[in-house]
């Protein structure tokens, strides 16, 4: 079920390739611990048109944390000079298949910019059906973006604090159930084990098909029944660092729940307060 808005299939962009408002985005972005770059396999091969969207330099860098949402000036300018703007379609994707993209789809969302769809499947499932790729950058001409940021799409950490006390919101955790419990360490040194009071476990990996496209609606609405997910609450989503978070908030767009938001510091805030309250084990 193709929608411009959340989700569109190969076919779908296949179908519209020479749409003249049409843009591509590779938003490919690798934790430090796998050893690889982005930007080097985008300039190695990408979809034909596509810019790389740097989501470590398109970020507030004012910030001791990792890829924090960036001021609204700077991604307008960003994106203006990756002549991206008022108009465009925009489809963005990335090279594990449904991973860093969603993170883009949110930080366009977050911008008031809601004409953008990721790629199901990514840049993975687009090679293997053997669809055109390249290694040229694209021609680009500058393109104004209106930014109107819708400050309800993002929490800090006192909001996901007062949450956390008052039950008022569902706050979904996106890490996988060893790191959820506190039974595997965290990644980034310095962090403490467990999770947010109250916070439920939504493994991201649980939202996608093994080949990394996503399930459809009814299983995805199944996968948060399943985590005991109130849906009659709004969300706030967390994981690591904000990236695979943003996963959650596209499922719930897919199901038609728009009352969601992230939490942009997530664990890596989180963990690293010894004044806030980590829970360990079960939910």
């Amino acid at each position: 079920m193709d929608d411009p808005k959340t989700l569109v299939s190969t076919d779908w962009l296949a179908a519209h390739f020479k749409d003249p408002d049409l843009r591509i985005l590779d938003g490919t972005m690798f934790m430090a611990s796998e050893g690889r770059s982005g930007q080097a396999e985008y300039d190695a091969a990408h979809i034909p048109g596509a810019r790389f969207f740097d989501i470590d330099d398109i970020s507030d860098a004012r910030s001791d944390l990792p890829h924090m949402a960036p001021p609204v000036e700077k991604f307008m300018s960003k994106l203006r000079a990756m002549g991206v703007g008022d108009g465009h379609q925009v489809v963005v994707y990335d090279a594990k298949g449904l991973f860093s993209a969603a993170r883009v789809w949110w930080l366009f969302r977050l911008m008031g910019q809601d004409n953008i769809a990721v790629l199901d499947g990514g840049f993975p499932k687009w090679q293997a059906e053997g669809r055109p790729i390249e290694d040229m950058p694209p021609i680009i001409r500058d393109r104004h973006m209106t930014v109107r940021r819708q400050n309800q799409m993002v929490k800090d950490v006192t909001q996901v604090a007062a949450a956390a006390k008052l039950g008022d919101y569902e706050i979904l955790d996106a890490r996988s159930a060893a790191r959820f419990r506190g039974d595997a360490p965290e990644p980034r040194s310095g962090l403490r084990a467990g999770h947010i009071p109250g916070s439920k476990n939504v493994p991201y990996t649980d939202l996608l098909n093994a080949d990394m496209t996503m399930k459809g609606p009814d299983a995805l609405r199944a996968v948060f029944a399943t985590a005991g997910v109130d849906m009659t609450k709004p969300v706030i989503t967390s994981c690591g660092s904000g990236v695979t978070a943003a996963i959650i908030n596209l499922a719930l767009e897919r199901i038609g729940k728009t009352d969601h938001a992230l939490y942009d510091g997530s664990w890596t805030e989180w963990g690293a307060f010894p004044t806030l309250p980590v829970a360990t084990g079960e939910a």
